[in-house]
């Protein structure tokens, strides 16, 4: 997946045959990505475009009070009559791009009647402003870490004007929780717990050993760039953010004894019009959210079938599919040792997988993105809320790689046989390759590069699965291709569970039990998507959903130019 990001673009093009946006449209698409850009600083500096005339957003964070609560989406709504009002330019492509910002001011619209909806950096509409995935204690920590780049000494300052503005940050999402409890709206009580849990880890990392003074400090000294950047940032940390932390903390043992246990949306006030928005948000198709949950049914049940063939072929011991899987996930033959030995052999060996399948690019692809990719570890600090698997972008300018992280809580959730087919859905030829083709080419207007529709971003990572099965990666590998088949029965699985846990009624016990029989999740990692779901509604649909059609659409081609 691609979490606390955006990556890629409205369409996915070779290098070359994007014709340029429209003179009449232009000035209308820069004007929006200023907004966005100057509403979300943050997401500036996701995509390395706070520098220039830009430089100064460097300096700040989202304003997360209720009136940014569009955050970048804010722009759309309120330049709408634009869009709207536009001339439709006479080539394709320029009608694409004008279609495309018309049906993100529809969306902005529908998010806007939405009260006490909040979207963070992560770019999503959300039912929660704080949650163990959202909020800025968790969020801007990252961000900094991995994406404020540090070349001097006003890199360095502004990365103190960050640290300076965090405490704030916090506060307005403590402000943004309580008015929203107000209103009904409280997260599950094992969210509220999740969430506590992590702040109470964030609250112990103290000092100059803490992470997010040493995100600054070692990176000022490793590029020789004098002052006491550590001592600044200690007092910040141990002093108002310490503080800041404390107060939410609070906050959320309060909220605690207000929440239920129940899992999803469709028991809050605006229930069933905040899942439907999102629903749309995620697919952009209009899909219902029955149509998703019996699309997921029969997935699985096609998905099951072919894994079990599969199975019989390679000589697993007869039984039933998913308990073949299962026990397979097991074989001590198949896991790396859980240790911090063991997880650095598990990267190495995603990172081969990884260069394997860029020397087989070419035969695939004209075009190659020069942005490099690297694959870490989840931060400790965070790992036990966060996604199992995901992905960063690197600058949109080239210079800062992309990341593919994965969560290594234990490395019981990782058997080999399951890696290939990550690393294929994250790095290349997924999401890596997708969004830094997207963000390299230059005559894509650059506000679609940092707003993608998620089906297509994250149905590419799909369909990137088994285009490298299509460029022979299992032949070495046979256990591999189960590997695939086990990921595209997960990624069923959670159309099915996503909508019976915000329409259906389904309990958290009731979804992980689901992703543990019927998709072969390991139960760790079931626990950890479920509560996902719960606070990212919608989101799980578009990987599945985007996928088919991108393969409707892909056939639909091929028999055209038959």
């Amino acid at each position: 997946m691609a979490a606390g990001t955006a990556l890629g673009a409205c369409a996915f093009l070779p290098r070359g045959t994007v014709a340029a946006a429209p003179q009449a449209n232009s000035a209308m698409f820069n004007s929006l990505l200023d907004e966005s850009l100057s509403a979300s600083p943050q997401l500036a500096t996701i995509f390395g475009l706070d520098t220039g005339e830009r430089v100064r957003l460097k300096h700040r964070l989202d304003d997360r009070g209720p009136s940014n609560r569009l955050s970048m989406y804010g722009s759309f709504h309120k330049m709408a009559p634009k869009p709207a009002a536009a001339a439709t330019p006479p080539d394709p492509r320029g009608r694409q791009w004008l279609e495309t910002a018309r049906w993100f001011a529809d969306t902005a619209r529908d998010m806007a009647a939405i009260e006490n909806l909040t979207v963070s950096s992560v770019t999503y509409p959300l039912p929660y402003a704080l949650t163990q995935l959202t909020g800025a204690y968790v969020e801007v920590p990252d961000m900094l870490a991995t994406q404020h780049s540090i070349a001097d000494a006003t890199d360095c300052e502004a990365y103190i004007d960050r640290l300076s503005a965090l405490a704030a940050a916090i506060d307005q999402d403590t402000e943004m929780s309580r008015m929203q409890a107000a209103a009904g709206i409280v997260p599950p009580d094992f969210i509220c717990d999740r969430t506590t849990s992590q702040l109470d880890d964030l609250a112990k990392d103290r000092g100059a050993a803490s992470g997010l003074v040493q995100a600054l400090a070692t990176r000022a000294s490793a590029a020789n760039i004098r002052g006491e950047w550590a001592r600044r940032a200690v007092a910040l940390v141990d002093g108002p953010i310490q503080a800041a932390l404390m107060r939410q903390q609070a906050h959320m043992r309060s909220l605690r004894s207000q929440a239920v246990e129940s899992a999803g949306i469709g028991t809050r006030p605006q229930d069933g019009a905040f899942y439907e928005m999102a629903l749309r948000f995620h697919l952009t198709t209009g899909t219902s959210s029955a149509e998703v949950h019996r699309i997921g049914l029969e997935q699985v049940a096609a998905v099951q079938a072919e894994a079990g063939a599969l199975m019989d072929k390679l000589g697993i011991a007869a039984g039933p599919t998913v308990a073949r899987m299962n026990a397979l996930a097991k074989d001590p033959a198949q896991l790396f040792p859980n240790t911090d030995a063991g997880r650095e052999t598990l990267l190495a060996f995603v990172r081969e997988r990884t260069e394997d399948m860029r020397r087989r690019l070419p035969a695939a692809f004209a075009h190659l993105p020069r942005t490099l990719m690297e694959v870490r570890r989840v931060p400790v600090a965070i790992q036990l809320g966060s996604p199992f698997a995901y992905s960063s972008a690197g600058s949109m300018d080239g210079t800062r790689p992309g990341i593919t992280w994965l969560n290594l809580t234990t490395t019981a959730d990782w058997p080999k046989w399951q890696l290939p087919t990550l690393a294929y859905h994250e790095g290349l030829p997924g999401h890596h390759l997708q969004g830094s083709l997207s963000s390299e080419e230059t005559e894509i207007p650059a506000v679609f590069n940092i707003f993608p529709p998620n089906a297509y971003n994250e149905g590419w990572g799909l369909y990137a699965e088994q285009l490298a099965d299509e460029l022979g990666v299992y032949d070495d590998m046979p256990l591999g291709r189960l590997g695939k088949l086990q990921a595209s029965l997960f990624r069923a699985c959670r159309l099915v569970v996503d909508t019976g846990i915000h329409v259906q009624g389904w309990s958290r016990e009731s979804a992980i039990a689901y992703l543990i029989q019927e998709g072969g999740v390991a139960s760790e990692m079931a626990r950890r998507e479920t509560e996902r779901y719960v606070s990212w509604p919608g989101q799980a649909c578009s990987y599945k959903m985007g996928y088919l059609e991108i393969m409707r659409q892909r056939e639909a081609t091929r028999v055209r130019t038959r």
